[in-house]
């Protein structure tokens, strides 16, 4: 089990990257959370399996289509047992 701490720069707030994030969390069966940050970055948590994190983690250098992502930062957490992948306000 891997958990993650990421932030993720760029034009990410207004192109629904927080939906896109969840469904492609929960299409690797990754748990965890996501929000926008008040200084227009987006914020995250994640946690699953090794391989699937590290997919995630490319994927979200990439974002959804109408996205910009400049850069995503990351540090490693512990995993604290999330059941599913949420937005959170």
């Amino acid at each position: 089990m891997k958990a993650m701490d990421i932030r993720i720069d760029g034009r990410v707030q207004g192109v629904s990257f927080r939906a896109w994030a969840q469904q492609e969390a929960q299409s690797l069966g990754l748990r965890g959370w996501i929000r926008n940050h008040p200084d227009m970055s987006v914020v995250a948590y994640i946690e699953g399996d090794d391989e699937a994190v590290d997919k995630m983690l490319d994927r979200m250098n990439s974002g959804p289509p109408a996205a910009r992502v400049n850069r995503v930062r990351t540090a490693p957490a512990e995993p604290i047992g999330m059941e599913d992948f949420e937005i959170r306000a």
